[in-house]
């Protein structure tokens, strides 16, 4: 007998939830950003959805930096990632988790309050 991963992955056969990718390294998740728990942010967005840390996303001035992927089926809908800049408390996180826990991009509607942290990738 198989058991669902943990971290909100997807157990076999199961469809591939949304994802996230949250920037640690130079600016992000870093003392540079005083005043929020890094570990606890990502353990947080963990017990919801897959998290992949990533090392800079090259969007400094915006840290801490999430990007929400869509699922699957979010992208057949239209789903395209959304970058969320300036993630630095709590209720942000919780806001995002709810929203993946909703379906995330493609599928749900990008809630006002995140929307007021979205803004388009950079360019490299």
């Amino acid at each position: 007998m198989s058991e669902a991963p943990a971290g909100g992955g997807s157990a076999p056969g199961q469809p591939v939830p949304c994802r996230v990718v949250v920037c640690r390294d130079c600016c992000c998740g870093t003392a540079k950003v005083p005043g929020v728990d890094h570990a606890a942010q990502t353990a947080r967005l963990r017990a919801e959805v897959p998290v992949r840390v990533s090392e800079c996303l090259d969007a400094c001035e915006r840290a801490n930096v999430i990007v929400v992927q869509p699922s699957a089926a979010g992208r057949a809908a239209g789903g395209r990632p959304v970058w969320l800049g300036l993630v630095n408390d709590p209720a942000a996180t919780e806001d995002i988790t709810e929203w993946v826990r909703a379906g995330g991009p493609g599928i749900a509607p990008l809630p006002e309050i995140l929307g007021l942290y979205a803004f388009p990738p950079p360019r490299r």
